[in-house]
């Protein structure tokens, strides 16, 4: 369910934590941690708050979607998943998505369309549905791209979730005469 103002502070009550100083405690958690299953936990949690456009903010403000970014260049797959599971969560925001754009973001999530973890694939076309925009439409739709994209897509048997995040991907972003 997303969030509102008025919401959250039924939520936490009068006195309890504000989500900035929540989510700044679950950032520094992150940072200070050295075990690779805290780290995995804690990206998963920041993901799932990306999914609110109410925090979208505050995840700016802690650098959250770099952070994403930064999980998506570990060798832990779990991390690689989360990171770029956040990445789609809060790209539909086109603040979010410019971040990732300038951060040098975009290659990094065409590099998970080949990786071996379902979930991470499914977030990686997800994000991309969202990222491709007229600025950035040469760096996104590149052939190789767009094959791996119409390869998912006729992939019904294999994976229908692929095939129709795919399908969904080319019919926003390619024309019908480019298929």
């Amino acid at each position: 369910m997303f969030t509102n103002d008025r919401r959250q502070e039924e939520r936490t009550g009068r006195y309890g934590t504000s989500r900035l100083q929540y989510l700044q405690e679950v950032v520094t958690q992150f940072q200070s941690t050295t075990s690779e299953e805290s780290k995995e936990k804690i990206v998963a949690n920041l993901a799932n708050f990306a999914y609110d456009p109410y925090n979208y903010t505050y995840l700016r403000q802690l650098n959250v979607v770099e952070l994403f970014l930064d999980c998506i260049t570990e060798p832990n797959e779990k991390l690689v998943e989360f990171g770029v599971g956040g990445i789609c969560n809060c790209s539909p925001d086109p603040a979010n998505a410019a971040i990732v754009t300038q951060s040098g973001g975009i290659p990094l999530v065409i590099q998970c369309l080949s990786s071996p973890v379902r979930n991470t694939v499914n977030y990686a076309i997800g994000s991309l549905y969202y990222l491709c925009n007229t600025s950035n439409k040469e760096e996104i739709m590149k052939p190789e791209v767009v094959d791996i994209m119409k390869r998912y897509a006729a992939a019904e048997g294999a994976s229908v979730s692929f095939s129709n995040l795919a399908k969904a991907f080319l019919d926003k972003h390619v024309s019908e005469n480019e298929l």
